[in-house]
């Protein structure tokens, strides 16, 4: 029995993170009950998204024009290159706005069990862009888990000697957070991630 075009867009909504077939169920609805001030414009928007998407040539980000917005801007820092796995981490630092340089989105991290390797990953690429004069630092944003710390640590044998200097995201207590309420691993990571009072910045 063919599926109707509600219980189609049920089912595609329900493949998102975070949604399951109830969730799902209730965002269609939500939709449909405001069609013109919702559900007509998300329509025309991925629509649109869908035929202009672009994944930027020089750094991985995704946009509607290659190289993107990021790169394209002459305020931004040519310096200094953050890596990170996902562009949802690119979209992540963003959000804070104190990040004034590139980026590089690797596309994943290495991962032995799930047969990514290098050369599935854009770090060739990484290092090529590291070649270019300008660039003096570059900032490894993995995550702290075991295939973003072995990525970091790749990445860091990869451009050791060429004169750029590598560093690493503190990974520790975060802001507001209570000792009492924190995992182990974030304690140890705090620990010993520590420094002096009064160290400079």
């Amino acid at each position: 029995m063919a599926l109707s075009e509600v219980d189609r867009l049920i089912q595609l909504l329900a493949r998102l993170p975070g949604l399951g077939p109830r969730s799902a169920r209730r965002a269609v609805l939500h939709l449909i009950k405001r069609r013109e001030a919702l559900l007509d414009p998300l329509a025309r928007a991925m629509a649109d998204v869908a035929v202009s998407i672009r994944t930027c040539s020089t750094c991985g980000n995704i946009d509607t024009v290659d190289p993107c917005a990021i790169c394209r801007d002459e305020k931004r820092d040519r310096s200094v290159i953050c890596v990170v796995e996902d562009v949802a981490d690119l979209w992540a630092i963003e959000r804070t706005s104190s990040y004034p340089g590139q980026y590089h989105v690797l596309g994943g991290t290495l991962s032995a069990l799930d047969g990514v390797g290098p050369e599935d990953l854009r770090i060739d690429r990484l290092v090529g862009r590291t070649s270019a004069a300008e660039v003096s630092e570059v900032i490894l944003a993995t995550n702290a888990t075991v295939e973003g710390q072995t990525t970091a640590h790749y990445i860091s044998d990869r451009l050791a000697g060429t004169g750029v200097t590598v560093s690493r995201l503190a990974h520790g207590v975060p802001v507001g957070g209570e000792l009492d309420y924190l995992d182990d691993g974030t304690l140890t990571a705090a620990l010993k991630s520590r420094r002096r009072l009064g160290a400079t910045e």
